[in-house]
């Protein structure tokens, strides 16, 4: 297929080098120039030097890009471009209104929108094992999906517009507050003295197992956080998970706590450090600051 994409951070970038790996033409804008040039350079294709230039013609476009704002300004530069009967699949994670929105603007001008926000972070990214939780139409979805195994472990459909977004807002309360328990868990064990590995080793097979502990106990109790999704980007995600809580009058106390305890993380000067940061708040507590 003819494909572009656009957005080429620490995901699209390896993303868009595996749908050119399948096999398909592909073009790539990103707002940085010199990488999308670098990335036509390792992955011969071509970048584009505007949004409606990399997308004219295409029967599909790709995009992974900041926020809401990000993702309207590109679809509507995108659209009138694309091939008729084409689909927008994002893989920003946004809010599930713009989802709608941009489903509308696109049945409007004969194209598709279909919201594939991601799970799985760089590294999945990087080995082509996302999980991509989708809303959309049925048919313009069977199609993308297509598309998407060249970077995908596991896909499903939701239901319609929005339905993508709303599933990975769901994801990122469980993260949250796994996150806050683990790292609960390896204060107490090294405020106890407990030898930290044979705790891991006695707990970690049992029900208290999770991905997060699995990858994330050793480099919390190190205190090394620079393995990943960062604190300013679960910020920016729970922002959108409270904004829709309020809108549809979901509970979410113990989210809304671990949004204020990622604030604090910041205030260290943890913007850039991993979500597993929250483990350096509570040693930080510890040593009295």
């Amino acid at each position: 297929m003819k494909l572009a994409f656009i957005g080429l951070g620490v995901m699209g970038f390896p993303m868009a080098g595996h749908l050119k790996a399948a096999g398909h033409e592909v073009s790539v804008f990103n707002r940085s120039p010199d990488k999308a040039r670098r990335w036509a350079e390792q992955h011969g294709g071509r970048a584009g030097a505007s949004i409606a230039e990399t997308v004219a013609g295409a029967e599909l476009v790709a995009l992974c890009v900041g926020n809401d704002d990000d993702v309207r300004q590109v679809v509507a530069e995108a659209l009138p471009a694309m091939a008729e009967d084409a689909i927008v699949v994002d893989h920003t994670t946004a809010s599930a209104k713009v989802a709608r929105e941009m489903a509308e603007r696109a049945r409007a001008l004969g194209r598709w929108f279909v919201d594939a926000p991601v799970s799985g972070g760089q590294a999945g990214a990087e080995n082509g094992q996302l999980t991509i939780m989708i809303g959309g139409d049925e048919a313009p979805v069977a199609r993308a999906t297509q598309v998407m195994a060249a970077y995908a472990r596991a896909m499903r459909r939701i239901g319609g517009p929005g339905s993508g977004q709303l599933a990975k807002m769901v994801n990122q309360i469980c993260i949250a507050g796994t996150l806050q328990g683990l790292a609960e868990a390896v204060h107490f064990a090294k405020c106890s003295g407990a030898d930290t590995q044979a705790v891991f080793e006695a707990i970690s097979k049992g029900a208290a197992q999770s991905w997060q502990m699995d990858n994330r106990w050793a480099t919390m109790v190190e205190g090394k956080y620079d393995y990943g999704f960062a604190v300013d980007w679960m910020r920016k995600d729970l922002s959108l998970v409270l904004d829709e809580a309020r809108a549809n009058g979901a509970h979410l106390a113990l989210t809304a706590l671990v949004d204020q305890f990622y604030s604090e993380v910041q205030a260290m000067g943890g913007r850039r450090w991993d979500t597993s940061s929250l483990a350096a708040r509570l040693e930080d507590r510890r040593r009295g600051r």
